[in-house]
């Protein structure tokens, strides 16, 4: 390692995937845990952010972002949308870049965070996972080359507490499907099936969700054809990579200049 540790904030720092990302930042030897955030009220707030990995990091969980922030180069939020727009807000104003995992974005909320990314630097991606990432290349070299004579289904599940639906990564790729086909997704979207539907027509891209116990996270992007079908698959089994994925955007995002960056960028697949 040369220089000093990057500096990083994580928001929602009791949480399931908070703690992962605290215990992947104390793992790293060129970064720091310089702030633990959480929500008034939480009953983890005063006690050390380590703490549930019997080890000390020297750092409180606080619900003052502005404290919080005021050691950071890099914040990571996985929170919820609105909770993401206030803290990008204030990492703006104190000039601070920011990795945001958090799913459930409307589209007027997304123009938020572009707006903001002028000011400073943002990686933003519905999955920080690698694996993840190039599957979306995956998808999109299937897509391209499977244009004609496949039906096109996106299936997804999570864990019983996941609040949106499909996942965001789902809906990222749908979204490269059909850019990639020349479509709007908005416009051949099919996200329930009921009653009576009628034949599939052929121009749609569907969705399936799936949501019990403690899945991290599946999903397929199934090209089915006739007399064969192609599945590109990932399943997550810990959220262990979504952490090392935010880790390795919180380290591309040093040096960078403003601007809305995705993984795509980070892993130099663009």
């Amino acid at each position: 390692m040369t220089g000093a540790p990057l500096a990083i904030a994580v928001t929602g720092a009791s949480g399931r995937m908070g703690r992962m990302l605290i215990e992947e930042v104390m793992r790293a030897d060129d970064c720091r845990l310089v702030g633990a955030l959480d929500v008034p009220g939480s009953p983890a707030l005063g006690h050390d952010a380590a703490a549930f990995l019997g080890l000390s990091s020297g750092v409180p969980v606080a619900s003052d972002l502005r404290r919080g922030l005021a050691s950071a180069r890099v914040l990571i939020d996985f929170t919820r949308p609105e909770g993401t727009l206030a803290h990008l807000a204030l990492c703006r104003e104190l000039g601070i870049a920011a990795v945001v995992g958090t799913t459930g974005m409307e589209p007027a909320q997304k123009a938020q965070i572009a707006q903001i990314a002028q000011q400073i630097p943002i990686v933003m991606a519905p999955n920080m996972s690698a694996g993840v990432n190039v599957m979306l290349k995956l998808i999109d070299m299937a897509a391209r080359a499977l244009n004609q004579g496949y039906d096109i289904e996106i299936i997804e599940a999570h864990h019983r507490h996941k609040v949106d639906a499909p996942s965001g990564t789902a809906l990222q790729m749908g979204e490269v499907v059909a850019q990639a086909l020349g479509r709007d997704l908005a416009k051949v979207g099919v996200f329930e099936r009921h009653g009576v539907t009628g034949e599939r027509d052929p121009s749609t891209i569907g969705f399936a969700t799936v949501r019990g116990g403690d899945i991290v996270g599946d999903h397929t992007v199934l090209f089915a054809g006739t007399g064969e079908r192609i599945e590109i698959t990932h399943r997550s089994a810990s959220r262990a990579t979504y952490a090392q994925g935010s880790l390795r955007a919180a380290r591309f995002l040093a040096g960078r200049s403003n601007g809305l960056y995705t993984m795509q960028d980070v892993l130099g697949l663009k």
